[in-house]
């Protein structure tokens, strides 16, 4: 069965249609540049430009980057136009794309769900935390394999800003962090996480996870084990697409 997968970010929208049986992309994914500003109008533009580029006519999951109620709802945007607070995006994907049935949830709480059913996340009980390290911080908090949606862990407060300020890859790069800088910032950003949860596993995922070797070995006096996200950037498209299958 294959169900279409959009994730948008703060930098990019990518997509593709998703084998659900095996948990990967049907085909290779399409990706355009997030616009900017990021307004509902702008990012729905580009989001029908990837479902497009594939003729695709059936279900659509889609991330957000902030939080989600009701499948439907967007409350948050620190990434994106603030004009999409309280914004209806299943609606609003929904006309875009001709009235193909869509479902929208949080970018990490999809990739944490494809985490746990096909990757690093597969069959560990007990609390597991996926954090995905891009334009910001985003968070997917398990307990026993249920997740607890729209954490928004990224804007816990580390050294007096929000820790994406301080930890994420944009930060990273705006700082011009070398790998060992920004391994120590995103020590004290998972220290600060783990007394808070005391989880058994953290899942480091976004796009820098394609990068781990850079720098997982870098991080100490964590506790928790700490491990790269298995499906590494396409976690989000997999499991929007898997909650797309649910809603339908």
């Amino acid at each position: 069965m294959q169900i279409f997968g959009v994730d948008i970010g703060g930098s990019g929208i990518k997509g593709a249609p998703v084998d659900l049986e095996r948990g990967d992309l049907a085909q290779e994914r399409h990706k355009v540049l997030t616009p900017h500003p990021a307004t509902p109008d702008t990012v729905a533009d580009g989001v029908k430009q990837v479902v497009d580029h594939f003729g695709w006519t059936g279900p659509v999951g889609l991330t957000f980057p902030g939080v989600v109620t009701g499948g439907a709802t967007v409350r948050t945007a620190a990434n994106v136009d603030p004009g999409w607070i309280d914004t209806d995006a299943r609606a609003l994907f929904a006309d875009r794309l001709g009235g193909l049935p869509v479902t929208v949830v949080n970018d990490a709480d999809a990739a944490g769900v494809a985490e746990m059913e096909f990757g690093a996340g597969r069959g560990r009980r007990g609390t597991v935390i996926l954090l995905t390290f891009g334009t910001g911080i985003g968070s997917a908090v398990f307990v026993d394999g249920v997740l607890l949606p729209n954490t928004e862990l990224g804007h816990l407060e580390l050294n007096g800003h929000d820790a994406e300020k301080r930890a994420s890859s944009k930060a990273k790069e705006d700082h011009d962090l070398s790998w060992e800088r920004w391994a120590r910032r995103v020590q004290r950003y998972l220290r600060h996480v783990e007394m808070l949860f005391s989880p058994e596993l953290f899942i480091i995922g976004g796009g820098v996870s394609r990068k781990a070797d850079k720098f997982l070995h870098l991080i100490e006096d964590v506790k928790a084990e700490i491990v790269p996200a298995r499906l590494q950037n396409n976690a989000g498209i997999v499991g929007a697409a898997m909650r797309a299958a649910q809603s339908g």
